[in-house]
């Protein structure tokens, strides 16, 4: 007999009622529920750039420069070592991507290279005569790189989140590069610029011995100024007293009717701030952002309890763009924008438009030809099309997965598998009825046997998605897991609710012939 216990019909029943909860949200103005927890009805489906209109952007991230900072550091430590050990040297500086100088004194060169081998463990020290070259490994160079990287897109991330872009899409591609999908976002110039701006802040005591112009004395650095009120540049030290890894807060303040962002550092960073500060009273000392002075305040007394502000010829929104970036903290490199793509809303409209269109034309086209060639079971096929329709939707909304155009191309391709099964089945049945079963036998027999061709056409086509997804990327992933969410509910129509409609039609009216 064709059974479809009571515990199936509940299942059935369950699974499509939370499809319709889940999925009825999309119909609703978009953010009518405002934040909803996961798992929690009342998500829409979260749309891609594509739908929505917003930004894309591809990050090349400049590994290149972190090379050369730890290189100047090696320098430094280099320079440092060899007058403690009291070694004469001559040429230390950087030549292309090593630190190199020469021994003065034979008698010096073992002393030299043991201090040069001790100064980093990932880096490669050579001897060639007197001159002695320290250069970085391989593996220490691709080190960096991938710790830039994964460097960048966690601070990349902070930084616009801040900014309350909804959804973005923040992922490695390659090596070197990050890829950057803003949907919906009002002011796309001012968040790559947010994004693109290092934010490297740190702190130097501000040599006032050093002459104007001209060469600067070793282990110091001219660094020019965006501070209008004084000097064009600042010779100061090369060594930082502090960097911008010792802030823990940053907010935009005012300070004499003027904006200025006001800053706290860390117990170690207010104590050695303190400390600094009572050592050098009365000399100024540079606040640097990005390479340049943007203020150099005299030091009046020393500054206890690890706060101060920052002043410049700053507007409202700078300072707040300014403290968003220092709270979000610096980035390792700095990245360039190497690809700019901007869809507009408008865009995106008219795309979900064309998609509905189509789907709508497919599935109109699709439950014609169920009715006219099945009839009453192509009536059943239908309404558990439109189960799978909702089932699809409410599994995005769940998931959260973006939807994007190639995702509704996806959509509208199940809408045309979803009755694949059901045209599997139907003809089975015929074949049985026409070898002389009777109704009940002929639906028995028709679905148990196609069971196995069925599973076996869209396991093949899932493999498929799975595949897609993993090895895809941006649109091919959308379409990959619509397309694999689509082939789980068809399945779960086909094999449950419209074989339950059959199955509650064949108890109730004990046929003696199949409309089909």
């Amino acid at each position: 007999m064709m059974q479809f216990p009571a515990w199936k019909i509940f299942l059935v029943v369950a699974v499509c009622l939370l499809g319709l909860v889940y999925s009825a949200p999309n119909l609703m103005e978009k953010d009518a529920f405002g934040e909803v927890p996961a798992g929690v009805p009342g998500r829409q489906v979260s749309l891609g750039l594509d739908l929505q209109g917003g930004s894309y952007l591809l990050l090349e991230v400049g590994a290149d420069t972190l090379v050369r900072e730890r290189l100047e550091s090696v320098e430094d430590s280099a320079r440092r070592a060899l007058r403690e050990a009291r070694i004469g040297y001559t040429g230390l500086g950087l030549r292309e991507e090593s630190v190199v100088f020469s021994v003065r004194e034979p008698g010096d060169l073992s002393a030299a290279e043991r201090i040069a081998r001790d100064l980093d463990q990932g880096y490669l020290v050579t001897v060639d005569g007197s001159r002695i070259s320290i250069a970085p490994t391989e593996e220490t160079v691709k080190e960096i790189a991938l710790n830039a990287v994964q460097q960048s897109i966690e601070i990349v991330r902070r930084r616009i989140d801040e900014t309350g872009t909804r959804e973005p899409l923040i992922q490695r591609q390659g090596e070197d590069r990050i890829l950057v999908q803003l949907p919906g976002i009002d002011d796309p110039e001012r968040v790559k610029d947010l994004i693109g701006q290092t934010a490297k802040l740190s702190f130097h005591l501000v040599d006032t011995t050093a002459p104007a112009t001209g060469a600067t004395p070793p282990g110091t650095m001219r660094v020019p100024s965006v501070d209008d009120q004084g000097p064009s540049s600042y010779v100061v030290q090369r060594r930082a007293i502090l960097s911008g890894e010792n802030l823990i807060d940053a907010q935009g303040t005012f300070s004499d009717n003027r904006p200025v962002v006001s800053f706290r550092f860390d117990t170690v960073g207010g104590r050695k701030f303190a400390d600094v500060t009572a050592e050098n009273v009365g000399r100024p000392f540079a606040i640097v952002l990005d390479g340049e002075v943007i203020s150099a305040p005299v030091i009046q007394t020393a500054i206890l309890g690890g706060s101060g502000i920052i002043t410049g010829q700053f507007t409202v929104q700078q300072v707040q763009d300014l403290s968003l970036l220092l709270r979000a903290g610096a980035l390792p490199a700095p990245l360039t924008v190497l690809e700019e793509r901007t869809v507009g809303p408008g865009l995106g409209a008219d795309s979900i438009e064309a998609g509905k269109v189509a789907a709508i034309v497919g599935m109109v086209l699709v439950v014609a030809f169920m009715i006219i060639a099945y009839g009453l079971f192509g009536i059943f096929a239908t309404v558990a099309l439109g189960f799978n329709i909702v089932l699809i939707l409410g599994a995005l909304s769940v998931l959260q997965a973006t939807l994007t155009l190639p995702g509704i191309a996806g959509i509208v391709l199940t809408v045309g598998m979803a009755v694949d099964a059901n045209v599997l089945i139907f003809e089975r049945v015929r074949e049985e009825m026409d070898n002389g079963r009777s109704p009940i036998n002929a639906l028995e027999s028709g679905y148990s046997r196609a069971l196995t061709t069925i599973v076996d056409s869209n396991l093949t086509t899932l493999f498929a998605a799975i595949f897609l997804f993993a090895l895809g990327s941006g649109p091919v992933k959308g379409f990959a897991v619509t397309l694999a969410i689509g082939i789980l509910t068809s399945m779960f129509t086909a094999v449950m609710v419209t074989r339950m409609f059959v199955a509650i039609w064949a108890i109730r009216t004990k046929p003696r012939a199949i409309p089909i």
